[in-house]
């Protein structure tokens, strides 16, 4: 055998398929055990230089979309698409096989029946179809029967569907856009870089009756700001319940709190805004000057030895925790309760209003039809490998006229012996016996 028949031979094998599936599911772990997406400074915060250059270096911070892991993915996909190439006339031939009365009429079959005087109701006691008349090579009546040959393209279809869900997760992988949005009611912020506008109509928590959280909705409207005219689409969504707009699916993450922030500027009002926790924002007249809400405790409390910390989610006793820089440089940092003013030089900044902000995230993959399908696909072939067994029934007609039965399941083994037992016992109580292979 030359070298390319060999390497053709090797990659469209099991024992290639299993490395690489050992492989990719090493490859999911270590992506899920690291944090993605991150900075290299912020690797090397959380483990060390060394580790941190050694993530950046092989792109386990972005892992999912990294070379080697689509060359893993690549790879998968040429060894089932080969074994599904390669078992095709193979599998054709076989269930053109188990369709064929002659052939099955050379055998003796699995298990087996003698001095039956009249084989139809074993035919329908084992529920097979009409049996067609047929005789053997010898001119014996012979009568034959099959059932679920399609059982027999289980393994094949479950490739096929593995195949496309492979193809299906890797290309929406590659092409996948994610955009996040937060805000708070009545706000309208951009999404990413596309001619879309998402306006946040309301925000809800559910509380249980002990008063912990049960369900984050919000109620949303998309707009489309692009240039043939403007169209809008609202929904509701949830934790675990997204929405589909504009080709784009919309999922409740998270939620945080915001403030109202008020800057007068000699007494006299300067600028008003939205902020959330750890948002900051520049003063107009100084843009030099920037004032950040780093945390916000709704029921504040200070620990000994750990803090600003809050004693539990209701607003008993609001606080802010503001950060204060001027080009760059930190100023300081502190908390002011409900009604305190922070005065940096001619200007006053007060917090007021807490309220729930929504963190939604809005994915765009063009290929999740594809993993829909090859999930189906794949459920498919499930199905026919474990619920459609391929049987075959045959009788032959001895010279006294009495009938022997013969049967064949693959997949059966001693269920299909005990079915067969009883659907071949006659009046005298003679039943089936094992015949040799």
């Amino acid at each position: 055998m030359s070298t390319g028949k060999k390497i053709w031979k090797f990659i469209s094998s099991m024992r290639f398929a299993i490395a690489l599936l050992v492989v990719l599911a090493i490859a999911c772990s270590v992506g899920s055990l690291v944090t993605q997406g991150q900075t290299y400074a912020w690797y090397a915060q959380r483990y060390s230089e060394r580790t941190a250059a050694l993530i950046v270096a092989l792109h386990l911070d972005d892992a999912f979309h990294s070379w080697w892991f689509l060359v893993i993915n690549a790879f998968l996909c040429v060894n089932l698409l080969l074994c599904n190439v390669l078992r095709l006339p193979q599998l054709v031939r076989r269930s053109q096989a188990e369709a064929d009365p002659q052939r099955a009429l050379q055998v003796e079959g699995t298990v087996s029946a003698e001095g039956i005087a009249d084989p139809a109701p074993a035919f329908a006691r084992l529920r097979m179809p009409k049996p067609v008349s047929t005789a053997t090579t010898d001119g014996k009546p012979a009568l034959f029967s099959s059932k679920n040959r399609i059982g027999l393209w289980g393994a094949w279809v479950c490739h096929l569907g593995i195949l496309l869900l492979i193809l299906g997760f890797g290309l929406g992988q590659m092409t996948q856009h994610q955009y996040t949005v937060y805000g708070v009611p009545g706000q309208s912020r951009p999404i990413g870089d596309t001619e879309l506008v998402l306006n946040i109509d309301d925000f809800r928590i559910g509380l249980r009756e002990d008063d912990t959280v049960e369900q984050y909705t919000a109620d949303i409207t998309v707009y489309n700001v692009s240039g043939s005219g403007e169209s809008s689409r609202s929904a509701t969504i949830s934790v675990n319940h997204p929405a589909t707009l504009y080709s784009m699916k919309f999922y409740q993450n998270s939620t945080g709190w915001a403030a109202k922030a008020k800057v007068t500027e000699n007494g006299e009002p300067l600028q008003e805004e939205i902020v959330c926790a750890g948002e900051h924002f520049a003063i107009q007249d100084k843009p030099d000057l920037v004032v950040a809400l780093s945390a916000f405790y709704p029921d504040y409390v200070m620990v000994p030895g750990v803090g600003p910390s809050t004693a539990t989610g209701q607003l008993n006793n609001p606080a802010y925790l503001y950060t204060v820089y001027y080009q760059g440089e930190f100023l300081g940092m502190n908390a002011l309760m409900e009604g305190e003013e922070l005065t940096i030089d001619e200007y006053t900044v007060t917090f007021s209003d807490p309220q729930s902000y929504t963190l939604i995230q809005i994915k765009e993959d063009h290929f999740t039809w594809l993993a829909l399908v090859g999930g189906l696909v794949t459920m498919l072939g499930l199905f026919l490998a474990f619920y459609l067994q391929p049987t075959k029934v045959w009788a032959i007609q001895a010279e006294g006229g009495t009938w022997t039965v013969f049967g064949q399941n693959r997949k059966g083994g001693a269920l299909f012996r005990e079915q067969f037992a009883k659907a071949t016992q006659d009046p005298t109580g003679r039943s089936a016996s094992d015949a040799s292979d």
